[in-house]
């Protein structure tokens, strides 16, 4: 696929799994991210974790901000993503702190220690479409793709998402474009092949 039909092809997905995200009402989708949040908690790649890099959500996203806090309460050192001279940066968060709103509508940390992509032991990835072998569709800037690349190896990569944005079918993608691991939504964890590569089998537990 040609990288002209490749990028209409992933706006294309997008467009369509956005609107259905976006149609999700609000009290609908409390209670969806209350139950991921509990299903991401009880994962075992989340327990006893050092560092995690999560985000601030926005729009219509999977709410996480009682994720952070109870990561937070749980003793994990939580980071959140910030972009710096064009690339993501991991900065150390604790609730409360004070947070900067981008042109976009995300928010990011206003200050905080910024940490190796090395130090990472968790990356809680987000994403606009996912399909059952981990491949991923974000938002068009390419900004996990490349900081994922920095991260240890094996470090896990984690999506959360609701049931709509799991696509049935393979998703169109590129050979810079990185998956996840595993992917929760609010009926089942779905894991994936490492790094979300074309040749593993997906599988999936209630």
């Amino acid at each position: 696929m040609r990288a002209s039909e490749l990028k209409r092809a992933k706006r294309d997905v997008r467009r369509a799994v956005l609107a259905a995200r976006d149609a999700i009402g609000e009290a609908e989708r409390v209670a969806r991210s209350t139950e991921i949040h509990r299903r991401f908690l009880a994962l075992r790649e989340a327990e006893g974790v050092g560092v995690v890099m999560g985000f601030w959500s926005f729009g219509s996203e999977v709410s996480t901000p009682p994720l952070l806090e109870t990561m937070h309460a749980r003793g994990v050192r939580v980071c959140l993503p910030r972009i710096g001279e064009g690339d993501l940066e991991a900065v150390a968060y604790e609730p409360g702190d004070p947070m900067n709103e981008t042109s976009f509508g995300v928010r990011e940390p206003a200050d905080g220690t910024i940490l190796a992509p090395e130090a990472l032991d968790l990356v809680v990835t987000p994403g606009v479409a996912f399909d059952r072998s981990g491949h991923r569709i974000g938002y068009g800037g390419g900004f996990y793709d490349r900081f994922l690349r920095r991260t240890r190896r094996g470090v896990p990569r984690i999506a959360i998402a609701f049931d709509l944005q799991v696509q049935s079918k393979e998703l169109p993608a590129g050979s810079f474009d990185l998956g996840v691991d595993v992917i929760v939504t609010e009926t089942e964890t779905i894991r994936c092949a490492p790094g979300g590569t074309e040749l593993g089998v997906a599988t999936s537990q209630t």
